[in-house]
């Protein structure tokens, strides 16, 4: 699918102070190894073979002061990059810790169907991810490599990848949650970031 915007920045969208206390907050919440999928990987094997795509550790937040501050962000990149999306439900945030050697691979944060069964959130069931939403907790002052990149395509089909330049601690990015994306390793220091999808009902 062609788009007229694959993704949309908002510089300075979230105060550094806000960030910093996204951050304070997740650090003390438990965190687990990152996993792909609804359900967690429950084997040797699976977690080895997950290692492959994916190499991070996230907590789950699910407070109204996260939501208040950042829904009105997403509707307004949904109305500006003219998608237009329908959701009506958000999913818990993924405060997401990145350190030296971590990674997350090409992916979409689609599903191949609409939730059926979820342990997150009953309210998920029957929906989709519509739109995914990434705010950057860290300066890229404070570490080096894990570039966010998205796999496009130009108006004749070529595919290119274009890198996020602007990594300002509370810059946010909003993209239709299809968009093939990846973080790349990090090289040095410690990458802080929230990740959010907004959810509704299939695509028709």
């Amino acid at each position: 699918m062609n788009l007229k915007w694959s993704f949309w920045i908002f510089e300075n969208a979230i105060s550094k102070t806000f960030c910093d206390e996204i951050v304070n907050f997740g650090l003390n919440q438990n965190k687990k190894t990152a996993f792909v999928g609804e359900e967690e990987p429950k084997s040797k094997k699976d977690h080895k073979d997950l290692s492959k795509i994916r190499k991070s550790n996230i907590a789950w937040l699910s407070e109204p002061w996260i939501y208040n501050e950042i829904n009105p962000i997403i509707k307004t990149a949904n109305k500006n990059a003219g998608w237009n999306y329908q959701w009506d439900w958000n999913e818990a945030c993924q405060f997401t810790i990145y350190n030296k050697g971590q990674f997350y691979g090409w992916h979409q944060d689609t599903f191949p169907s609409p939730y059926s069964h979820t342990n997150r959130n009953p309210n998920l069931r029957g929906k989709t991810r519509k739109l995914s939403m990434t705010l950057q907790l860290s300066d890229s002052k404070e570490y080096t490599g894990g570039e966010l990149e998205f796999s496009l395509l130009t108006p004749k089909n070529k595919q290119y990848v274009q890198t996020v330049k602007n990594t300002k601690k509370g810059t946010l990015i909003v993209f239709p949650s299809f968009v093939w994306h990846r973080v790349k390793p990090v090289k040095k220091g410690t990458r802080y970031s929230l990740v959010n999808w907004s959810c509704g009902a299939p695509w028709v």
